[in-house]
C-alpha cells in the first residue's frame, strides 16, 4: 500500500528535517512507538549519515518490534527509510522539506505491506487516518520545540491520498 501526504508547515525545512532525522526522541512524542533503539550511526560524508533504528510499537491489538535503516540529508532536506527486520514484507518511506512562503512543505510517502494478510488487510482499512495522526505529531513536537509561527499563515489543510487520488 503506497500513502502520500503534503503539508505546509510554518517552520524552517532545517528545522523540520531535524526533528524528523532525530528518530530516537520518537517516543517522546509519538505514542504508539514505545522505545526506539539507535545504533550503527555512519558518517557518509558532506553533513550526511545512515544509522539503524530499532523501534517497539503498541497498539490495542498489536506489539510489534521492526529495524530500519535510516538515511539523513540535510543538505539534500531528504530522509529515507529502508526495512531490515520486522513484520514486513515491504516498507519504505520518505520525507522531503521543501522551503514554502509560510514556511515548509513537509512531504511524506509511505509504501509497505505486512508479511501476514490479516494484518495487512486491519492495518490498511485505517491506514490514512493513521498517518494523518502521525504528522500530527510532529506538528505537535515542532510547536513543543520552536513554538507558535509568528507572522507566518497558519498551516494549510493536510493533503493526503492514496495511489490514484493525487
Amino acid at each position: 500500500m503506497r500513502h502520500h501526504v503534503s503539508r505546509v508547515l510554518p517552520y524552517s525545512p532545517d528545522q523540520l528535517c531535524d526533528l524528523v532525522g532525530d528518530v530516537a526522541r520518537y517516543p517522546d512524542f509519538v505514542p504508539w512507538i514505545t522505545t526506539m533503539r539507535v545504533d550503527r550511526t555512519r558518517d557518509l560524508g558532506e553533513g550526511r549519515s545512515s544509522l539503524f533504528a530499532e523501534a517497539s510499537v503498541g497498539f490495542s491489538f498489536l506489539k510489534e518490534r521492526f529495524g530500519t535503516e535510516v538515511l539523513r540529508d540535510p543538505a539534500a532536506r531528504r530522509i529515507e527509510v529502508s526495512l531490515v527486520s520486522g513484520p514486513f514484507k515491504r516498507l519504505h518511506n520518505s520525507w522531503a522539506f521543501r522551503p514554502h512562503p509560510s514556511g515548509c512543505e513537509v512531504i511524506f510517502d509511505i509504501d509497505f505491506e505486512f508479511k501476514s494478510k490479516v494484518l495487512d488487510l486491519l492495518l490498511k482499512a485505517n491506514f490514512g487516518i493513521a498517518v494523518d495522526r502521525l504528522i500530527a505529531c510532529f506538528e505537535s513536537r515542532a510547536r513543543a520545540l520552536y513554538g507558535p509561527a509568528r507572522g507566518a499563515a497558519a498551516p494549510s489543510a493536510l493533503r493526503s491520498a492514496a495511489p490514484g487520488e493525487a
